[in-house]
C-alpha cells in the first residue's frame, strides 16, 4: 500500500488481522415487496367486501322484489276470479287482504260489491305481467299489473275476454303482505 493512500473504513485490508468485518449494505428489496403485498391484500380484501355488501343488497331487493310481485299476482288472481255462488266469501276472503285506504273503501262498499258478485257471470282472472313500479318511502311497493279477465256470455256459449291494468299498492305488515291501495289504470 502506498503511504499517501487513505484507507477507507469499509475498504477491507487483507493484511491486518483481526479487524471486523464491514457492515453489509442494507437491502432494501424485501421491505418494499412485502409492504406492497401488504397493501395489494389489504386492498383485494377491502374491494371483495365492497364488491360482497353490493352483492347482498342487490339479493334483499331481488328478494323482497319477488314476495311482493308472488303475494300480488296470488291476489290479483283471487280479485278477479268472481264466483256468484259464493260471493260473501269472495267478499270476506278479498277484505282480509286488504288494510289501509282500500280496506276501509272495501268495507264500505261491502254489500254493493257482494251483490255485484253474485249478479255476475263466472270469471276466471289471470295476470298477464306484473311488475314492481317503485319502492315508496313508508315501505310499500306499486306494482303494475295487466289481466285478463275470461267469461262466458249469457247463453253459456260466447267466451268474453277483457284486458284490465291496475296499480296495486302492497305493504308488508308483521310477515304478512296486505293491499293497501288498488287502482284500476285506464
Amino acid at each position: 500500500m502506498s503511504p499517501r493512500r487513505k484507507v477507507d473504513e469499509k475498504e477491507r485490508d487483507f493484511f491486518a488481522a483481526g479487524t471486523t468485518e464491514p457492515k453489509a449494505p442494507l437491502r432494501w428489496g424485501l421491505p418494499v415487496t412485502a409492504l406492497l403485498a401488504f397493501v395489494l391484500a389489504a386492498a383485494a380484501i377491502a374491494g371483495s367486501v365492497f364488491i360482497l355488501v353490493g352483492h347482498e343488497s342487490y339479493n334483499r331487493t331481488e328478494q323482497r322484489d319477488a314476495s311482493a310481485l308472488f303475494y300480488v299476482r296470488g291476489f290479483m288472481t283471487e280479485y278477479t276470479s268472481l264466483d256468484p255462488f259464493h260471493a260473501n266469501d269472495y267478499a270476506d276472503r278479498i277484505l282480509a287482504e286488504g288494510t289501509g285506504e282500500f280496506a276501509k273503501s272495501f268495507k264500505e262498499k261491502l254489500n254493493d260489491i257482494v251483490i255485484q258478485v253474485a249478479r255476475a257471470e263466472p270469471t276466471t282472472g289471470v295476470i298477464q305481467e306484473a311488475g314492481v313500479q317503485r319502492w315508496n318511502d313508508n315501505g310499500s311497493a306499486d306494482v303494475l299489473v295487466a289481466t285478463n279477465v275470461k267469461s262466458t256470455g249469457p247463453d253459456g256459449k260466447t267466451l268474453i275476454e277483457s284486458g284490465t291494468r291496475w296499480v296495486v299498492t302492497t305493504i308488508e305488515e308483521g310477515q304478512q303482505w296486505k293491499i293497501s291501495q288498488l287502482i284500476q289504470v285506464i
